[in-house]
């Protein structure tokens, strides 16, 4: 399998070193990646490395993970405008371990087999390294001037940039030069932004005396309107399920626009490519259906987490766009109702008065469902209030505890897509 095309081919390819391709067609390669432990879970933005670690692996290549517990406490200036809050030791050392845990669900970390994927901390080779043995040992082979010109360090020169991240490039090209010369690693892989960064690693090798190093980097993925993907309007899209739903993770991939769908589909589907671009054809000639929406939120919520996960975001999905699925929202279990209420509107009431019955129009003013009683009134009326699923016409209905899901909640519904939760305590 020649990876380098089939990154190509897939778009992803933005910057390669020369000998890159014919290195990883000649032999196993051991080759790394990155992590920044900021989180004590991975988001959608990771999914790049993740995949690139996925396939390299089953490409047979040898794929190392590696996670910054040093340069976590640094912060890397790639992409940044301007410096960040730095974590205590503990939090970082927390969040490297449960890194560690989400990525054993992406690769193969069974020493079994041949290319088993390794999982290493830099932390491990920083934490007995004096800062004079490394500016005398390291840092005379990289000039001042050498740093200065990378983007990374010229796009903060006018905001300005602590010595302590200056020193980021350096002791990311150090991790590189300590891999290659205790693991043989050969290739680090990183996003463009890392290009900068990377280079210093390879050039460090170089000037130790070290053998071949290789590198390519791949391009940053952001939306068709420019702005960065993995975020939706409540912030990251986490890999964590206590984070972000499954039902939520799926979501996010259906509502992605056609163009960007278009494109998440090269960059993380395993689908072959001619596969993927059938799809895309097929999805233009009908694009309502969204067709390629859904099999990427498939692919990616079974990767992720699982076809049971899957399986109960379609019924999520159809519990709230389909008008005849009332039985289905009264099968969800509270955990369940409340994973695919998340970020809906709630109100309150009080359970004690729907003993005798809680005048609807009423309920849906005072709690702010409506503005006012005239305004739910007229909903009512036109057809356009459902509770739990189904609609509402008669203008004296009475909520009542036989209407309670799970005890304790009612969903309020506003024509096609507004929904509110009433929790009643």
């Amino acid at each position: 399998m020649n990876l380098v095309a089939e990154l190509r081919e897939r778009e992803l390819l933005q910057d390669i070193m020369p000998g890159t391709e014919d290195q990883l067609l000649k032999e196993m390669t051991s080759a790394y990646i990155g992590f920044d432990p900021t989180a004590d879970s991975l988001h959608v933005g990771n999914l790049v490395p993740i995949t690139l670690l996925m396939r390299l692996q089953r490409a047979g290549h040898k794929p190392y993970a590696l996670v910054g517990g040093a340069t976590g406490m640094i912060g890397d200036p790639s992409g940044k405008s301007q410096e960040r809050n730095l974590l205590d030791m503990d939090s970082i050392m927390h969040n490297c371990g449960c890194i560690r845990r989400q990525l054993g669900k992406f690769i193969d970390f069974n020493d079994s087999v041949p290319n088993a994927a390794m999982m290493v901390n830099n932390y491990d080779w920083f934490k007995n390294f004096s800062f004079l043995d490394f500016i005398r040992d390291i840092g005379k082979h990289i000039s001042v001037n050498y740093m200065m010109a990378k983007d990374s360090v010229k796009n903060r020169l006018e905001t300005g940039m602590s010595f302590t991240e200056f020193s980021y490039q350096l002791i990311q090209g150090f991790d590189f030069y300590y891999l290659h010369k205790n693991q043989n690693v050969l290739l680090q892989v990183g996003g463009a932004d890392q290009w900068g960064n990377i280079v210093t690693g390879t050039e460090l090798i170089r000037r130790k005396g070290g053998s071949d190093a290789f590198a390519f980097t791949c391009k940053l993925i952001t939306k068709s309107d420019g702005s960065k993907f993995g975020k939706s309007e409540s912030g990251n899209i986490w890999l964590d399920r206590n984070k972000t739903s499954p039902y939520q993770f799926y979501q996010f991939w259906l509502k992605l626009a056609d163009a960007d769908a278009a494109k998440m589909a090269l960059v993380f589907s395993f689908k072959p490519v001619a596969e993927i671009k059938a799809l895309i054809a097929e999805h233009e000639t009908a694009p309502h259906q969204r067709k390629l929406q859904k099999a990427l939120a498939e692919e990616m919520t079974i990767m992720v987490h699982s076809e049971e996960d899957l399986s109960f975001a379609q019924q999520a999905s159809e519990m709230l766009f389909n008008p005849d699925s009332v039985n289905l929202l009264r099968s969800f279990n509270e955990q369940q109702l409340l994973e695919v209420m998340d970020g809906v509107k709630q109100v309150t009431g009080s359970k004690e008065a729907l003993t005798e019955g809680l005048d609807l129009i009423t309920f849906l003013a005072e709690s702010g469902v409506f503005a006012s009683k005239g305004e739910a009134k007229k909903m009512l009326q036109n057809g356009g209030v459902s509770i739990n699923k189904e609609k509402v016409t008669a203008l004296d209905f009475k909520l009542s505890q036989d209407h309670l899901l799970n005890g304790k909640y009612v969903l309020v519904q506003k024509g096609k897509k507004d929904f509110t939760l009433a929790i009643f305590g």
